[in-house]
């Protein structure tokens, strides 16, 4: 009777769902998970009023999600940027490109040169099963402090195309975890240690954290970088609308994209695209122009002096 006893425990202890797989201490979360979050180091070109084209960087996080070098982060971190690093625990810089983005869910997927030794791939999770009140882990490096933890709950999910209108097809777990500039594109955890979800943007008066924290879901996530691989353009812009098309002296209804930039070596370059290279004030918005070309759409002429680089939507 005392060894049925003693077996019966230890299959309890084995079976239990809050035991060390299934739940973990925030520490245990970071030592198991932080050798497969990277900080993302991007260079671009940006127009700036009276001094035309210059060079910028921009700092985000991403996290390893494939032996072979697939690593997701945000779209606004690397979509129109020039040259992309990532860097390991360590100090392993390695060069890396995008292959596939989604800007209208804030998500993007890199293919590194080289997986460095000692970079961890990290689980995905079914965030199908994250509920409001789940505890979560966010790892990332804001304001370029790598491999930061913060701790929070998820505060709500909202639906695509409920609560930030530029980005219609993410669906979003809002969280009470400090995000701050330099988080987006990196990992959000479950105690279990697998990332639920890719860091996106917070909502904030003073320009600080405050406690509205949204990341993508990460069956968002797979559905458009892994499985259908959303096409990277390279392009940095937004769709005309019928105010700059009527500024552009472009008949209504018009189609088109305004290309404010375009990255070098992406599929948008190829094409011939250009982006803009100085900045005008119009009827109180101010646009990006080409210079001295006109641009014709669909064979009318915008007058407008080439608001950014047109295309076809379909581009």
């Amino acid at each position: 009777m005392r060894m049925f006893g003693t077996v019966l425990v230890a299959a309890m202890v084995l079976l239990d769902p809050s035991g060390p797989t299934s739940a973990q201490t925030p520490g245990a979360v970071f030592q198991q998970t932080s050798a497969s979050v990277v900080v993302i180091r991007a260079t671009g070109r940006d127009i700036a009023a009276g001094s035309g084209e210059v060079r910028f960087g921009e700092i985000g996080s991403g996290v390893l999600v494939s032996a072979d070098g697939n690593v997701m982060t945000a779209a606004h971190v690397v979509q129109a940027m020039d040259e992309v690093t990532v860097e390991f625990t360590g100090g392993h810089a390695v060069p890396a490109r995008v292959i596939a983005s989604e800007p209208a869910a804030d998500l993007s997927l890199l293919k590194l040169a080289r997986v460095p030794p000692g970079a961890r791939v990290a689980s995905m999770a079914n965030s199908d099963t994250v509920k409001i009140g789940d505890q979560v882990v966010v790892i990332g490096a804001p304001y370029g402090l790598s491999r930061s933890m913060t701790v929070g709950w998820i505060s709500a999910r909202w639906a695509p195309n409920t609560v930030y209108p530029t980005m219609p097809l993410a669906e979003f777990f809002q969280t009470d975890a400090v995000i701050n500039t330099g988080n987006s594109g990196g990992p959000m955890f479950n105690m279990a240690g697998h990332v639920v979800g890719i860091v996106s943007h917070n909502i904030s008066k003073s320009g600080g954290s405050e406690g509205l924290g949204f990341v993508v879901t990460m069956n968002t996530a797979k559905t458009l970088l892994l499985e259908q691989r959303s096409f990277w353009s390279g392009l940095e812009g937004r769709v005309l609308s019928t105010k700059l098309a009527k500024l552009l002296n472009l008949p209504p209804g018009t189609l088109g994209y305004l290309v404010k930039t375009v990255a070098k070596g992406s599929p948008g370059e190829g094409l011939g695209l250009l982006g803009g290279a100085q900045i005008v004030g119009k009827e109180g918005e101010e646009i990006v122009v080409s210079g001295g070309d006109e641009v014709h759409v669909e064979g009318t002429r915008a007058r407008a002096r080439a608001t950014y680089a047109l295309a076809r939507c379909a581009v």
